[in-house]
């Protein structure tokens, strides 16, 4: 099995980056259409290949989703944003687009924070 090996940071300030610029705007050439986040950024493996052709397994994503819900369609879905445990998925079916950004937003800051720390604590530690 193929192995997604991008960096989970840069992976994650990409899409930061993506929503900050108003990412997931209904799209230009399909304003009918919702957009999803993770699966409508770059941040998926399987953008713009409707065939999805690449395993959810395979995305450096999975390693935040809960091993309960790696089975899912769209894993990353799942992945808790806060500690209420509301989900990309839960947030989508309330249809409030604001909302459901700005707490992906909060999620996305807050992670990208741990890691960054995480990784000093590391680098520190093997100094």
């Amino acid at each position: 099995m193929a192995h997604d090996d991008r960096d989970i940071l840069d992976v994650l300030k990409f899409e930061l980056t993506f929503l900050e610029q108003g990412g997931y705007g209904r799209s230009v050439r399909t304003p009918w259409k919702p957009t999803h986040s993770f699966q409508d950024s770059l941040s998926c493996l399987n953008f713009g290949d409707p065939e999805r052709t690449h395993p959810c397994e395979e995305c450096v994503l999975m390693q935040l989703v809960p091993k309960e819900r790696r089975g899912e369609s769209v894993p990353c879905h799942h992945i808790p944003l806060n500690p209420q445990g509301e989900t990309v998925e839960t947030l989508e079916n309330q249809e409030n687009q604001q909302v459901m950004e700005a707490r992906l937003e909060q999620w996305l800051r807050a992670t990208i924070a741990r890691l960054e720390s995480e990784r000093a604590a590391k680098t520190a530690a093997s100094h």
